[in-house]
């Protein structure tokens, strides 16, 4: 077994999506081969409607796939090949955009106003870029969850996990995307197949994640359940933790436990032309999509 080095930990950086979204970003349009095959990360999250309700009118996607993941509020969403739904509690939603879709995504808050969800995207390789587009609407009950003797539970929203499997299926890249809650105190490591990219993204509370340098990944200064802990080296909320190659991901978690998501998939290892929401391989593809969008041939694409 071997320890994933941590490469980077860094903060979501608060930015506007859509019709004016408030969001955190941790991270996208940066370097595509950074975190291969994902390439963007948000945190939708919002205490005052009048910061989400603007939502993300009509827009085009093609090359690409959607993960979106709902913890608390609702999301309203339609699209031009006539599928509409709402995303709940707890609710998955992944999109396929393949040749070329144009949706619209409205988020609705719960009873006190509060919005909250996650949304990732992830490349499609060349031989699948003008797949057929395609929804996988999952609900809340359909997501297994696992919960171990030391009260660490995990939801499995896509892959195979401590013998379940997520309900999303025939996904590019061989995802794994998990829901992860340990408790105070509690030191936890988790497997995941050397050949895949990985990060966790801190949501709630606090945890140290161990280093290949520090193995042990037990620090200073306050005690917590037995275990020393140094709170200022303690990843929060709204943190990304990039990890290098190995098998193993350990986490120590802090004084109020720890609430994250573990995500990994097979790089796909080829070129990228990226602009806005439209991701192909090369530049002569992309300027493709965008004179289809333009002359209204972009969604009778598929083949």
């Amino acid at each position: 077994m071997s320890l994933r080095p941590t490469l980077e930990t860094r903060q979501a950086v608060p930015t506007m999506e859509g019709a004016g979204v408030k969001l955190h970003r941790a991270f996208g349009f940066q370097d595509p081969s950074e975190l291969d095959p994902f390439l963007l990360f948000d945190d939708f999250r919002n205490e005052r409607p009048e910061d989400y309700q603007a939502g993300f009118p009509w827009h085009p996607h093609r090359g690409i796939e959607t993960i979106t993941y709902v913890l608390s509020g609702s999301v309203e969403h339609t699209d031009s090949l006539g599928n509409t739904g709402t995303l709940g509690a707890g609710d998955v939603q992944w999109m396929t955009a393949g040749s070329g879709i144009l949706h619209q995504e409205m988020p609705k808050g719960n009873g006190a106003g509060q919005m909250h969800g996650f949304q990732l995207w992830g490349n499609l390789p060349s031989d699948q870029k003008m797949t057929t587009p395609r929804y996988q609407d999952v609900q809340s009950k359909e997501i297994p969850g696992v919960t171990d003797d030391d009260g660490t539970t995990v939801r499995v929203i896509v892959g195979e996990f401590w013998g379940k499997t997520g309900p999303v299926d025939g996904i590019a890249a061989d995802p794994q995307y998990l829901d992860i809650q340990v408790p105070a105190g509690v030191r936890k490591t988790f497997r995941i197949d050397t050949y895949r990219r990985a990060f966790a993204y801190v949501f709630q509370g606090q945890a140290a994640f161990a280093d290949a340098s520090q193995p042990t990944g037990v620090l200073l200064e306050k005690e917590v359940a037995g275990q020393e802990v140094n709170i200022r080296d303690l990843s929060g909320d709204r943190t990304l933790v990039r990890f290098g190659t190995g098998d193993e991901v350990t986490v120590q978690a802090g004084p109020e436990g720890v609430r994250f998501l573990l995500i990994s998939g097979a790089p796909i290892d080829e070129p990228v032309a990226w602009h806005g929401p439209i991701v192909m391989n090369t530049r002569a593809e992309l300027e493709l999509a965008f004179k289809e969008l333009r002359n209204g041939t972009f969604i009778r694409a598929a083949h």
